[in-house]
Formats: structure tokens, C-alpha cells, sequence
């Protein structure tokens, strides 16, 4: 009778830790839920907000030991450090401005970081990162969330087969409608508080918050870097100081022109994400609120329609079969699962944004904010 081998036991969790994500955050349990989804990361500790008490509260929640919260990642890096089963990764889950001295903290601590975007709040903390990043024994990764997406994946990977030619022109458009007023005047809205003010968003308004992931994504599925851009920038709502509208013509690295929409205040818009790739043979277009579905056009030829988990639709991560949905947190949490992958195998995952590519969206901020001042095109470069 054959013995058949045991399974291999699979990896253990990513131990992690999280800096902000407290009472009140958005995207911080957000992040908890996705990095846990597939049990690959586990959450172990945190410094979710910088009232000790506020933050023992939210890891009491979440089920950790009281003695592993704390109210400064400084403390927290350095007390889990000393652990031998201390956190080995630390997410970046806190407004802007602070991006940069954090991650710059955990990489020298020895931890691996994956960051919320933007990276940083200058292009010169973004090139600094990366010099910092290149010489630690430690991963780097962003949350561009919507390179997650199972479809997304797919649409990369047709445009970089061929399938509609070589590409013509890139069209991207995100649009929000939540700022439509000054809701950053309002008590208790953390949310819009922040991302208002240039002190904890950095340069930019709308074009550092969404624009940023209308960018990254643009050049993740076109395989095309952006070249130069023609930006114009407004403040809509009175007395915002940063940019709540974006507009930016842009050029890629083959010549293609393409187009970048993004603003907070399309009243009645939820998240409107979607983006077009036209080809010399055809076009792909992807669309967030209907997030199952690719179509791809060609000329004299019934539409196609991919749909994400049918074998049509290729690789790209599905974890349910066609006709299920799937959103937000299942893409936030491929890129978990891809970069504990990556960590445990010791190769960085090639489907997660770095380092790389958070230059390069801090490049396209300040770039598109001479672009405005200046009224003219600009070259994208990383200076």
C-alpha cells in the first residue's frame, strides 16, 4: 500500500503590527480585515492612536494583549524588537505627512513595511525612502489598492499580451462627491479634517488622495510610464487651501496621449473609479463600481465581457466563482497575501507597488503642482 507523504505545513502568519487605525479611521480596519483574510499576516500589535488609552481600547477590540498597544510607534518598534515573537511587518495606516518618519523608523528597526499611499508628502522624502529602502534587509510595499483587483490584474496582463495592439491612448476618471462642502468645518469629521489640511496631507488635496491611485493605475495596466503632464488644479469649495479637483492631460513614454480626472466634489458621485485603454486593434475598459466585469471592443466584433473567477478571465486572484462578488477588502487583501508571500519566500512580490512606484506618484503630485502654478506642460521627472 502507498504511503502518501504528508502536506506540507503552510508558512506561519506575518506577525503585524499597525501604526494608527484607531477609533475613528477609515482605512485602518480596513487594512485589518484584509491583511487577515487568507491568514497569512496576523495582527499582534499596534500604535493605533497616540492617546494610550484610545489605542488599547482599539487593540482590546481587535483581541491583543493590552501590553503590546502603545501611543508611539517608537515605543512600539522598539518593544516588539526585543520579542521572539515580535512583529516582523509594520502597516502605515496614518495621514501623510507622517508616512515618511515612520517608514523610515520600521525599515531601520529591521521591520518590513507596507504603507498606505501616497508613500510620503515630498518627492524629496519619496527619493530619501527609496535610498533608505534599498539598503535595508527589509520589504516595501503600497496599498494601491486597486491593483488588487482580480480583473484589474487581467486587463494588465491583455494589454501586455497584445490583445488590442499597441496602446493609442489612456483614459482615467475618479470621482468622489463626499467633499461637495465643507465638511472639514464639521466636529467629528476626522476624515475630511486631515485630507484637507496641507499640514497632515502634505502638498496635495484630491490629487495626492485619489488622483494618485487614477495614476499608479494608468501606468500599472497601460505598461507605460507617463512622460510628461499638463495639470490644472482647483480649489472649488470656498476656503479650501488644497486642490478638491484635478484635470491633467498626459504623455506616454510611446507617444500616447492620455487624460486624468480625478476630484472629491462630483456631488451625488460615490467612487467612481474607471479606466479606458484604447489600442491599435481594440479597447479595454474597467469600471470599480462594476468591478466583476472587463470588456474588451473591437471593431466589426460582437463585445466581450470578461468576468472575474470564469476561466476566460485568466489569472488574476478570483477567490469565488463567476457570479459572486467580489470588492474592496478581497483586493486590499491580495496585496497582503502577495506580500506575505513575497516576505516568507524572501523575493518581493512582483504584483505589490513599491518603492518604485511611490517615487513616482510623489513625482506626478509635484509635477502636476508646477504644472498648474506654471499654466504649462511638464516633464515627469524625479527631480
Amino acid at each position: 500500500m502507498m504511503t502518501v507523504p504528508p502536506a506540507p505545513a503552510p508558512p506561519a502568519p506575518v506577525r503585524l503590527a499597525m501604526v494608527g487605525g484607531g477609533p475613528g479611521a477609515f482605512i485602518g480596519p480596513v487594512h485589518r480585515m484584509a491583511a487577515e483574510l487568507d491568514r497569512k499576516v496576523e495582527l499582534v500589535a499596534g500604535a493605533f492612536s497616540r492617546d494610550s488609552g484610545r489605542s488599547r481600547a482599539a487593540g482590546a477590540a481587535w483581541g491583543l494583549d493590552p501590553a503590546r498597544c502603545h501611543s508611539d510607534y517608537r515605543a512600539l518598534f522598539a518593544a516588539e524588537a526585543t520579542r521572539p515573537d515580535g512583529a516582523e511587518l509594520v502597516a502605515i495606516v496614518t495621514p501623510n505627512a507622517t508616512h515618511f518618519a515612520i517608514a523610515s523608523a520600521a525599515l531601520e528597526a529591521g521591520f518590513h513595511v507596507l504603507s498606505d499611499k501616497p508613500a510620503t508628502a515630498t518627492l524629496d522624502e519619496a527619493i530619501a525612502l527609496r535610498t533608505l529602502a534599498a539598503r535595508a534587509h527589509a520589504h516595501y510595499g503600497l496599498t494601491f489598492t486597486y491593483t488588487g483587483y482580480p480583473l484589474v490584474r487581467r486587463m494588465r496582463e491583455l494589454v501586455a499580451q497584445g490583445a488590442i495592439g499597441g496602446v493609442r491612448k489612456v483614459v482615467v476618471d475618479y470621482t468622489q462627491g463626499w467633499l461637495w462642502r465643507p465638511l472639514e468645518a464639521e466636529q467629528d469629521q476626522k476624515q475630511a479634517g486631515w485630507r484637507t489640511d496641507p499640514g497632515q496631507a502634505g502638498l496635495g488635496g484630491c490629487v495626492a488622495d485619489i488622483g494618485v491611485h487614477a495614476f499608479n493605475l494608468a501606468e500599472y495596466v497601460a505598461g507605460l510610464s507617463v512622460t510628461d503632464l499638463c495639470a490644472d488644479l482647483s480649489s472649488i469649495v470656498p476656503g479650501r487651501t488644497l486642490d478638491d479637483d484635478c484635470n491633467v492631460l498626459l504623455r506616454f513614454a510611446n507617444g500616447a496621449p492620455g487624460v486624468l480626472h480625478a476630484s472629491q466634489v462630483a456631488t451625488g458621485a460615490r467612487n467612481g473609479l474607471m479606466l479606458k485603454v484604447w489600442g491599435e486593434t481594440g479597447g479595454l475598459i474597467w469600471r470599480h463600481e462594476a468591478s466583476e466585469e472587463l470588456v474588451l471592443e473591437r471593431p466589426g466584433e460582437p463585445t466581450a465581457t470578461y468576468h472575474a473567477g470564469e476561466a476566460s478571465a485568466g489569472l488574476a486572484s478570483p477567490r469565488l466563482p463567476a457570479g459572486h462578488p467580489q470588492g474592496f477588502i478581497e483586493a486590499f487583501a491580495n496585496i497582503y497575501s502577495d506580500f506575505a508571500a513575497g516576505v516568507r519566500a524572501g523575493v518581493p512580490s512582483p504584483d505589490v507597488p513599491g518603492i518604485a512606484e511611490g517615487v513616482r506618484s510623489m513625482a506626478f503630485i509635484a509635477k502636476a503642482l508646477e504644472s498648474a502654478r506654471a499654466r504649462e506642460w511638464r516633464a515627469l521627472t524625479e527631480d
